[in-house]
Protein backbone atom coordinates (compact mmCIF):
# COMPACT_ATOMS: atom_id res chain seq x y z
CA UNK A 1 0.00 0.00 0.00
CA UNK A 2 1.42 3.20 -1.02
CA UNK A 3 0.29 6.23 1.61
CA UNK A 4 0.45 10.06 1.24
CA UNK A 5 1.03 11.84 4.43
CA UNK A 6 0.06 15.33 4.02
CA UNK A 7 1.05 17.49 7.11
CA UNK A 8 3.72 14.77 8.01
CA UNK A 9 4.57 16.08 11.71
CA UNK A 10 4.57 14.73 15.35
CA UNK A 11 1.90 12.08 14.71
CA UNK A 12 2.44 11.49 10.99
CA UNK A 13 5.95 10.53 11.30
CA UNK A 14 5.02 7.61 13.48
CA UNK A 15 2.17 6.59 10.64
CA UNK A 16 5.05 7.13 8.63
CA UNK A 17 7.64 4.70 10.35
CA UNK A 18 4.36 2.11 11.43
CA UNK A 19 3.49 1.35 8.04
CA UNK A 20 7.47 1.31 6.64
CA UNK A 21 7.68 -1.40 9.23
CA UNK A 22 5.28 -3.49 7.96
CA UNK A 23 5.63 -3.28 4.06
CA UNK A 24 4.19 -0.80 3.76
CA UNK A 25 5.12 2.83 1.32
CA UNK A 26 5.17 5.94 2.93
CA UNK A 27 5.72 9.28 1.50
CA UNK A 28 5.37 12.61 3.92
CA UNK A 29 4.71 15.62 2.93
CA UNK A 30 5.47 19.26 4.93
CA UNK A 31 6.01 22.86 3.21
CA UNK A 32 9.13 23.72 5.42
CA UNK A 33 12.65 22.70 4.56
CA UNK A 34 12.74 22.33 8.50
CA UNK A 35 9.69 19.83 8.44
CA UNK A 36 11.04 17.87 5.35
CA UNK A 37 14.67 17.52 6.73
CA UNK A 38 12.54 15.91 9.65
CA UNK A 39 10.87 13.41 7.02
CA UNK A 40 14.33 13.12 6.01
CA UNK A 41 15.83 12.18 9.35
CA UNK A 42 13.04 9.52 10.05
CA UNK A 43 14.29 7.29 7.07
CA UNK A 44 10.47 8.13 4.91
CA UNK A 45 10.97 9.68 1.80
CA UNK A 46 9.74 13.10 1.83
CA UNK A 47 7.89 16.10 -0.76
CA UNK A 48 8.34 20.06 -0.07
CA UNK A 49 4.75 21.09 -0.95
CA UNK A 50 2.25 23.45 0.87
CA UNK A 51 -0.64 21.28 0.98
CA UNK A 52 -3.11 24.26 0.13
CA UNK A 53 -1.43 24.63 -3.63
CA UNK A 54 -2.37 22.74 -6.23
CA UNK A 55 0.24 23.41 -8.09
CA UNK A 56 2.76 21.84 -5.72
CA UNK A 57 0.60 18.97 -4.68
CA UNK A 58 0.87 18.05 -8.27
CA UNK A 59 4.85 16.88 -7.16
CA UNK A 60 3.50 13.95 -4.38
CA UNK A 61 3.18 11.18 -6.31
CA UNK A 62 -0.07 8.72 -6.65
CA UNK A 63 -0.95 7.18 -3.55
CA UNK A 64 -3.38 4.12 -2.40
CA UNK A 65 -4.59 6.31 0.73
CA UNK A 66 -4.28 10.06 1.49
CA UNK A 67 -3.83 10.85 5.17
CA UNK A 68 -4.56 14.77 5.63
CA UNK A 69 -2.80 15.44 8.99
CA UNK A 70 -1.78 19.02 9.29
CA UNK A 71 -1.78 21.23 11.48
CA UNK A 72 -2.53 25.04 12.09
CA UNK A 73 0.38 25.08 14.54
CA UNK A 74 -2.21 26.31 17.09
CA UNK A 75 -3.52 29.51 15.28
CA UNK A 76 -6.84 31.19 14.78
CA UNK A 77 -10.01 30.06 12.97
CA UNK A 78 -8.94 31.91 9.68
CA UNK A 79 -5.25 30.13 9.57
CA UNK A 80 -7.65 26.92 10.52
CA UNK A 81 -10.27 27.33 7.75
CA UNK A 82 -7.69 27.59 5.41
CA UNK A 83 -5.80 24.47 6.18
CA UNK A 84 -8.49 22.23 7.45
CA UNK A 85 -11.33 23.10 4.61
CA UNK A 86 -10.18 25.10 1.61
CA UNK A 87 -6.77 23.13 1.81
CA UNK A 88 -8.40 19.36 2.58
CA UNK A 89 -10.99 20.34 -0.17
CA UNK A 90 -8.12 21.18 -2.85
CA UNK A 91 -6.17 17.94 -1.66
CA UNK A 92 -9.48 15.81 -2.35
CA UNK A 93 -10.04 17.43 -5.98
CA UNK A 94 -6.02 17.35 -7.21
CA UNK A 95 -5.64 13.83 -5.99
CA UNK A 96 -9.51 12.57 -6.84
CA UNK A 97 -8.52 13.71 -10.78
CA UNK A 98 -5.38 11.84 -11.08
CA UNK A 99 -5.89 9.51 -13.61
CA UNK A 100 -4.83 6.80 -10.76
CA UNK A 101 -7.14 8.18 -7.84
CA UNK A 102 -6.47 7.22 -4.78
CA UNK A 103 -8.88 4.47 -2.94
CA UNK A 104 -9.38 6.28 0.05
CA UNK A 105 -9.40 9.34 2.61
CA UNK A 106 -8.14 9.73 6.40
CA UNK A 107 -8.75 13.25 7.84
CA UNK A 108 -7.63 13.65 11.56
CA UNK A 109 -9.75 15.64 13.25
CA UNK A 110 -10.26 16.61 17.32
CA UNK A 111 -12.82 16.04 19.89
CA UNK A 112 -12.90 19.02 20.56
CA UNK A 113 -16.07 19.40 17.90
CA UNK A 114 -18.38 17.94 20.91
CA UNK A 115 -18.05 20.98 22.76
CA UNK A 116 -19.28 20.95 26.75
CA UNK A 117 -21.10 18.14 27.84
CA UNK A 118 -20.46 18.77 31.63
CA UNK A 119 -18.43 15.69 32.27
CA UNK A 120 -20.99 13.39 30.50
CA UNK A 121 -20.30 10.88 27.90
CA UNK A 122 -19.53 11.19 23.94
CA UNK A 123 -18.94 9.02 21.18
CA UNK A 124 -19.45 8.89 17.76
CA UNK A 125 -23.48 9.63 17.63
CA UNK A 126 -22.98 12.04 19.87
CA UNK A 127 -24.33 15.60 17.94
CA UNK A 128 -21.26 18.36 17.24
CA UNK A 129 -21.82 20.99 19.30
CA UNK A 130 -18.69 23.17 18.48
CA UNK A 131 -18.17 26.18 21.15
CA UNK A 132 -15.39 27.90 18.95
CA UNK A 133 -14.78 29.24 15.73
CA UNK A 134 -11.89 26.42 15.34
CA UNK A 135 -13.95 24.18 15.91
CA UNK A 136 -16.79 24.82 13.77
CA UNK A 137 -14.32 24.73 11.48
CA UNK A 138 -12.86 21.30 12.47
CA UNK A 139 -16.31 20.46 12.50
CA UNK A 140 -17.19 21.75 8.93
CA UNK A 141 -14.03 19.73 7.63
CA UNK A 142 -15.20 16.42 8.98
CA UNK A 143 -17.89 16.90 6.96
CA UNK A 144 -16.47 17.61 3.59
CA UNK A 145 -13.62 14.68 4.62
CA UNK A 146 -17.28 12.15 4.33
CA UNK A 147 -18.68 13.70 1.62
CA UNK A 148 -16.14 15.39 -1.06
CA UNK A 149 -14.09 12.33 -2.08
CA UNK A 150 -17.26 10.52 -2.92
CA UNK A 151 -17.40 12.43 -5.66
CA UNK A 152 -14.28 11.30 -7.19
CA UNK A 153 -15.21 7.67 -6.66
CA UNK A 154 -12.97 6.89 -3.03
CA UNK A 155 -14.03 7.08 0.31
CA UNK A 156 -13.18 9.65 3.36
CA UNK A 157 -12.83 8.36 6.90
CA UNK A 158 -12.71 10.77 9.90
CA UNK A 159 -10.52 9.53 12.70
CA UNK A 160 -11.18 12.14 15.65
CA UNK A 161 -8.21 12.53 17.94
CA UNK A 162 -8.57 12.98 21.82
CA UNK A 163 -5.58 15.09 22.88
CA UNK A 164 -1.92 13.95 22.09
CA UNK A 165 0.97 12.73 24.32
CA UNK A 166 3.81 11.20 24.15
CA UNK A 167 7.69 11.60 23.85
CA UNK A 168 8.14 15.44 23.65
CA UNK A 169 4.84 15.93 24.89
CA UNK A 170 4.25 14.70 28.66
CA UNK A 171 4.42 18.06 29.88
CA UNK A 172 5.22 16.84 33.32
CA UNK A 173 5.71 20.34 35.19
CA UNK A 174 2.11 21.17 34.01
CA UNK A 175 0.64 18.71 36.55
CA UNK A 176 3.00 18.51 38.90
CA UNK A 177 3.70 21.90 39.34
CA UNK A 178 -0.13 23.21 39.67
CA UNK A 179 -2.37 24.38 40.32
CA UNK A 180 -4.60 21.57 38.53
CA UNK A 181 -8.23 22.82 37.51
CA UNK A 182 -10.96 20.08 37.94
CA UNK A 183 -12.21 18.83 34.83
CA UNK A 184 -11.05 15.32 32.53
CA UNK A 185 -8.93 14.73 30.09
CA UNK A 186 -9.26 12.69 26.96
CA UNK A 187 -6.22 11.24 25.30
CA UNK A 188 -4.32 9.05 23.25
CA UNK A 189 -0.74 8.40 22.76
CA UNK A 190 1.41 9.42 19.84
CA UNK A 191 1.77 5.68 19.25
CA UNK A 192 -1.28 4.95 19.07
CA UNK A 193 -3.22 7.74 17.22
CA UNK A 194 -0.49 6.70 14.42
CA UNK A 195 -1.45 2.77 14.88
CA UNK A 196 -5.39 3.34 14.67
CA UNK A 197 -4.81 5.03 11.18
CA UNK A 198 -2.81 2.30 9.80
CA UNK A 199 -4.93 -0.12 11.25
CA UNK A 200 -8.18 1.33 9.26
CA UNK A 201 -6.03 1.43 6.08
CA UNK A 202 -4.83 -2.14 6.81
CA UNK A 203 -7.96 -4.01 7.50
CA UNK A 204 -10.39 -1.81 5.15
CA UNK A 205 -12.24 -0.63 7.92
CA UNK A 206 -14.37 3.30 8.69
CA UNK A 207 -14.93 3.65 5.16
CA UNK A 208 -17.57 7.05 5.13
CA UNK A 209 -17.52 6.61 9.10
CA UNK A 210 -16.44 8.11 12.13
CA UNK A 211 -13.85 6.89 14.56
CA UNK A 212 -13.03 8.49 18.14
CA UNK A 213 -9.41 8.08 18.55
CA UNK A 214 -9.37 7.76 22.25
CA UNK A 215 -7.73 5.47 25.05
CA UNK A 216 -9.66 3.44 27.50
CA UNK A 217 -9.73 5.82 30.57
CA UNK A 218 -10.82 9.62 30.58
CA UNK A 219 -9.10 11.38 33.68
CA UNK A 220 -9.40 13.17 35.97
CA UNK A 221 -7.52 15.88 36.37
CA UNK A 222 -6.88 15.89 39.95
CA UNK A 223 -6.80 12.04 40.37
CA UNK A 224 -4.05 12.19 37.13
CA UNK A 225 -1.76 14.40 38.92
CA UNK A 226 -1.84 12.84 41.93
CA UNK A 227 -1.02 10.05 40.44
CA UNK A 228 1.62 11.44 38.36
CA UNK A 229 3.01 13.34 41.69
CA UNK A 230 3.02 9.86 43.22
CA UNK A 231 4.94 8.42 40.89
CA UNK A 232 7.36 10.63 40.41
CA UNK A 233 7.73 10.89 44.52
CA UNK A 234 6.65 14.55 44.28
CA UNK A 235 4.58 16.27 46.83
CA UNK A 236 0.89 16.14 45.70
CA UNK A 237 0.12 19.47 43.45
CA UNK A 238 -1.98 22.57 44.78
CA UNK A 239 -5.38 22.24 43.06
CA UNK A 240 -8.22 24.16 41.98
CA UNK A 241 -11.99 24.37 41.07
CA UNK A 242 -13.35 25.76 38.12
CA UNK A 243 -15.27 28.49 40.25
CA UNK A 244 -11.83 29.24 41.47
CA UNK A 245 -9.69 29.42 38.55
CA UNK A 246 -12.05 31.55 36.63
CA UNK A 247 -11.73 33.98 38.93
CA UNK A 248 -8.43 35.27 37.75
CA UNK A 249 -8.41 38.40 35.56
CA UNK A 250 -6.09 37.25 32.92
CA UNK A 251 -8.12 34.60 31.54
CA UNK A 252 -8.65 34.96 27.45
CA UNK A 253 -12.32 34.50 26.71
CA UNK A 254 -10.45 30.94 24.58
CA UNK A 255 -9.20 30.05 27.70
CA UNK A 256 -12.48 30.48 30.10
CA UNK A 257 -13.91 28.30 27.16
CA UNK A 258 -11.13 25.33 27.51
CA UNK A 259 -11.72 25.56 31.55
CA UNK A 260 -15.78 25.50 30.92
CA UNK A 261 -15.66 22.85 28.54
CA UNK A 262 -15.73 18.95 29.89
CA UNK A 263 -16.64 15.64 28.83
CA UNK A 264 -15.36 12.01 28.91
CA UNK A 265 -14.81 10.65 25.35
CA UNK A 266 -15.74 7.12 24.48
CA UNK A 267 -13.34 4.72 22.38
CA UNK A 268 -15.96 1.42 22.39
CA UNK A 269 -16.51 2.13 18.65
CA UNK A 270 -12.52 2.22 18.42
CA UNK A 271 -12.34 -1.28 20.83
CA UNK A 272 -15.33 -2.58 18.67
CA UNK A 273 -13.27 -2.77 15.22
CA UNK A 274 -10.88 -4.86 16.94
CA UNK A 275 -7.67 -1.83 17.76
CA UNK A 276 -5.21 -3.07 20.48
CA UNK A 277 -3.95 -0.05 21.82
CA UNK A 278 -0.03 -0.28 22.98
CA UNK A 279 -0.67 2.64 26.20
CA UNK A 280 -4.27 1.51 26.96
CA UNK A 281 -4.45 4.05 29.88
CA UNK A 282 -2.13 6.97 30.94
CA UNK A 283 -0.48 4.73 33.43
CA UNK A 284 1.43 2.91 31.10
CA UNK A 285 1.64 5.92 28.20
CA UNK A 286 3.26 7.60 31.03
CA UNK A 287 6.10 5.18 32.00
CA UNK A 288 8.32 6.32 30.27
CA UNK A 289 8.10 9.90 31.17
CA UNK A 290 7.92 8.86 34.84
CA UNK A 291 11.08 6.67 34.95
CA UNK A 292 12.89 9.48 32.88
CA UNK A 293 11.89 12.23 35.82
CA UNK A 294 13.24 9.54 38.63
CA UNK A 295 15.89 8.08 36.78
Amino acid sequence: MHVAILGCGYVGLELGRQLETRGHDAVGVRRSAEGVRRIEDASLEAVRADITDPDALADVPDADAIVFIASSGGRGAETAREIYVDGLRTAIEVFGERENPPDRLVYTSSTGVHGDHDDDWVDEQTPLEPTTEKTAVLAEAERIALEYPTEYGYDGTVARYAGLYGPGRYRLERYLEGPVTEGYLNMVHRDDAAGTVRYLLEEELARGDVVQVVDDEPAEKWAFADWLADECDVDRPPKRTKAERLEDDDLSDAARRRILTSKRCSNERLRALGYEFAYPTFREGYRDAVDAYTG
